[in-house]
C-alpha cells in the first residue's frame, strides 16, 4: 500500500497559491536539471496567464520520501466557487495560504469556510514574508479569530505555522531563520495531513471532476472512496437522478508529476481517472454492479446572478466569428454545463436566446471571454441579480466588501458605497491604508469597481464574497449619463469626432467601422444623444486660415469585458465577437426606440 497524503491548496486572489505550487513540484525532481520551465506551470490556460488568477483547478502529483503528495490547485475567486466546492471533496487536508501584510480576505473566508465544513485538516502557510512592513505574528492571530468564527473543531484549531517566501523558494518553521529550500513545508504536509482511510469492502467513487481528450472523449476524475476499481471490469453508475447504468472502466490512470499514467487498479484514498465510461456527469458515483450504493452528490451553492445570452444579430455579424447561430450557442453551452456545476441555462420564450445563471459578473464573463476566443460570436444583456420569494419577502442576494485603499479617497468611497445602500460595518486604519468593510445587495457591485478606481487614482483594492439573502434594499442609483448613439452606419470621421468632443466621451477611434444603434460614447448629460460620426468635412477650392486646423482627439475609453457589461443600461447589449468588444442599443432604429418609450409612458 502506498502511503498518499491528498491536499488542497487554498487562497485569496493573489496570495501566491500557484508560485507556491510551482515551487513544490521543483521540489518533487518533476524537471530535468536542464529543463526550462515557465513560471505558473498550472495556470496553463491564456485566460489565467493574462488575469493572474486560477480559474479551472487542476490535479498533479509529486514523491517526496516514500510518499506520493496529490495536489489540487483550487481557484481563489469566489466567483469560482462551483469548482472549490467539487474538488475539495477529493483532499484530506488543505494548505491556506495568506499573505504576510494583506491577513487573510474575504475569498480566503469563503474557500476556508467550505474547507472547514467538510472537515479537512488546515496548515497555515503565511507567503510573501519578504515583503517590507509584513506582520507575521498579527496575521497568524488574524487566521485564528477566523477559523474561530468559521466554528472550526478544536483539532482545526490546534493548526501548525509555516511561514516563506514561495517566490524566494524557501519555507521555515519560525519567520526570523529563513531557510533554504522549501523542505520543511512538505516535512509538515507528511507530518500533520492524515493519510487518506483505506476502506474496505465494495467498491464507491464519486466523479468529481472532468477531464477531456481528443482520443478517447470524457475523462471521469476523482478520489476512490472505498474499495478497489479496476480496468476492464463493469461496474454500476449511480446518477443524481436516482437512475443506474451499467458501464465499462476501459483504463484506469493515477496521477503522477504534470501528467497521467496507465494502472490496472486503484485502492481507497487515491486519486484516479477512468477512460470509457459514457454518458456520466460531475457527482455520480461509480459502484458495486450487484449491489449499487450510491455516495451523496455534490452539494453546490445557488446563483446569484443572471445574463441573457443571444446570438448576434448587429449589421456586422458574422464578419468575426466560426459560430455564429443559435445551435453553436446552445450546444456550447450545454457542453459547459458538464464541466460547470454552478452555471444554470434556461430556454426563455424564443429559441435564440437564453438566460444563464452564474455566480458574478466575473463567472459569467470568463465564459463569454472564452466562448469568443473559440470563435463564437454573441450578444449578452445587462447582468440582473436573482431575486427570491422567502417567507412571503422579496429577497435579494448581499455581499460583504472589503476595500483597502489610501485614507485620503476613503470618505469619498464610502459616499459612492452608502448611496449604493451599502452598510459600514469595520473601518481601520494600517500603515497610512484604510481596510473597510461594507455588506451591500450585489446590484450595488455592478459597475462599481470602476467608481472607486477613478476616485482613489486606481490604488484602492476590491474585493468581495456573497453572504446571503436579505429583504429587498429598495431601488439603487444606476448609470445617470446617457449613451451616444451612431444615426448612421459607415467609417467614422475624425472630423466628426472632433466637433461632438464637448457632447461627451467616446468609446472609438477615427476609422472606426460602425452601424446605426451602436453606442459610440457616453453622453455628458442626462438622456440618450443620436449623432452622425460618419459625417466628412465638404472640400471647396476657397481656402481660408483657421479652416484647416488639425483635428485634436482625447483618447477613446476602451472597456474590457466586465467592465462593458457592468456598463450598459437595461436596452443595452453587448455585441461580443473574436475581435471586438461593441455596445449597442437592443434596438437599432431611433423610430423603434421612440415607439417603446412612448408605450412605457
Amino acid at each position: 500500500m502506498q502511503k498518499i497524503r491528498n491536499i488542497a491548496i487554498i487562497a485569496h486572489v493573489d496570495h501566491g497559491k500557484t508560485t507556491l505550487v510551482d515551487k513544490m513540484l521543483l521540489a518533487g525532481n518533476l524537471f530535468r536539471e536542464n529543463q526550462l520551465t515557465d513560471d505558473l506551470i498550472l495556470d496553463n490556460n491564456d485566460l489565467e496567464r493574462e488575469r493572474g488568477i486560477t480559474i479551472l483547478s487542476k490535479n498533479v502529483s509529486i514523491q517526496y520520501k516514500d510518499v506520493k503528495i496529490n495536489i489540487i490547485d483550487t481557484p481563489g475567486h469566489a466567483d469560482f466557487g462551483g469548482e472549490v466546492e467539487r474538488v475539495l471533496n477529493m483532499a484530506d487536508g488543505c494548505l491556506l495560504v495568506v499573505d504576510a501584510f494583506e491577513g487573510p480576505m474575504p475569498q480566503t473566508r469563503f474557500v476556508l469556510q467550505k474547507a472547514l465544513e467538510i472537515g479537512l485538516k488546515p496548515i497555515l502557510v503565511i507567503n510573501k514574508i519578504d515583503k517590507p512592513n509584513c506582520r507575521p505574528e498579527e496575521v497568524q492571530e488574524n487566521v485564528f479569530d477566523l477559523m474561530f468564527s468559521l466554528n472550526a473543531t478544536e483539532e482545526q484549531l490546534d493548526f501548525p505555522t509555516v511561514y516563506g517566501s514561495a517566490k524566494q523558494g524557501w519555507m521555515s518553521d519560525d519567520w526570523k531563520k529563513p531557510s533554504t529550500n522549501i523542505i520543511p513545508l512538505l516535512d509538515a504536509i507528511v507530518k500533520y495531513i492524515p493519510a487518506p482511510k483505506s476502506q474496505q469492502g465494495t467498491p464507491q467513487m464519486l466523479i468529481t471532476s472532468l477531464d477531456y481528450s481528443n482520443y478517447v472523449g470524457r475523462i471521469a476524475v476523482g478520489r476512490v472512496h472505498r474499495g478497489t476499481i479496476e480496468s476492464n471490469k463493469d461496474y454500476a453508475l449511480c446518477k443524481r437522478d436516482g437512475s443506474i447504468n451499467k458501464i465499462r472502466i476501459k483504463e484506469v490512470d493515477v496521477f503522477e508529476g504534470l501528467g497521467r499514467v496507465k494502472t490496472d487498479a486503484v485502492s481507497s484514498g487515491d486519486i484516479c481517472a477512468l477512460v470509457g465510461i459514457e454518458g456520466f456527469e460531475i457527482g455520480d458515483t461509480i459502484t458495486n454492479l450487484e449491489k449499487p450504493e450510491p455516495l451523496d452528490p455534490i452539494a453546490i451553492d445557488e446563483p446569484t446572478m443572471s445574463m441573457l445570452f443571444t446570438i448576434n444579430t448587429s449589421p456586422f455579424f458574422g464578419q468575426d466569428g466560426k459560430y455564429v447561430t443559435s445551435r453553436h450557442i446552445y450546444e456550447r453551452l450545454m457542453r459547459e454545463l458538464d464541466k460547470n456545476l454552478a452555471l444554470r441555462v434556461e430556454e426563455t420564450g424564443s429559441s435564440d436566446s437564453w438566460t444563464v445563471f452564474g455566480r458574478g459578473v466575473l463567472h459569467l464573463s470568463v465564459l463569454i471571454e472564452t466562448m469568443r476566443r473559440e470563435g463564437y460570436e454573441l450578444q449578452v444583456g445587462q447582468p440582473q441579480v436573482i431575486i427570491k420569494e422567502i417567507a412571503g419577502e422579496k429577497c435579494e442576494p448581499v455581499e460583504q466588501l472589503t476595500v483597502n485603499l489610501p485614507e485620503e479617497s476613503a470618505s469619498k468611497i464610502i459616499d459612492v458605497i452608502s448611496r449604493r445602500k451599502g452598510e459600514m460595518k469595520s473601518m481601520e486604519s494600517k500603515n497610512g491604508r484604510m481596510h473597510i468593510e461594507f455588506i451591500l445587495p450585489s446590484r450595488g457591485i455592478i459597475g462599481l469597481n470602476n467608481i472607486v478606481l477613478t476616485l482613489s487614482a486606481g490604488e484602492a483594492i476590491m474585493a468581495h464574497r456573497f453572504l446571503e439573502f436579505q429583504p429587498w434594499k429598495g431601488n439603487i442609483e444606476k448609470r445617470l449619463n446617457g449613451s451616444i448613439i451612431a444615426g448612421e452606419s459607415g467609417n467614422a470621421y475624425a472630423y466628426a469626432l472632433d466637433k461632438l468632443q464637448d457632447r461627451g466621451h467616446f468609446f472609438i477611434e477615427p476609422q472606426t467601422d460602425v452601424y446605426e444603434g451602436q453606442v459610440v460614447g457616453e453622453h455628458n448629460k442626462e438622456g440618450d444623444l443620436v449623432v452622425n460620426v460618419t459625417k466628412s468635412k465638404k472640400l471647396t477650392n476657397v481656402r481660408a486660415s483657421g479652416t484647416d486646423d488639425k483635428a485634436q482627439l482625447a483618447p477613446p475609453i476602451i472597456f474590457s469585458l466586465e467592465e462593458a457589461l457592468e456598463y450598459i443600461k437595461e436596452d443595452e447589449y453587448v455585441e461580443v465577437t473574436p475581435k471586438a468588444i461593441r455596445l449597442r442599443k437592443i434596438l437599432l432604429d431611433e423610430n423603434d426606440r421612440k415607439r417603446t418609450t412612448k408605450k412605457v409612458i
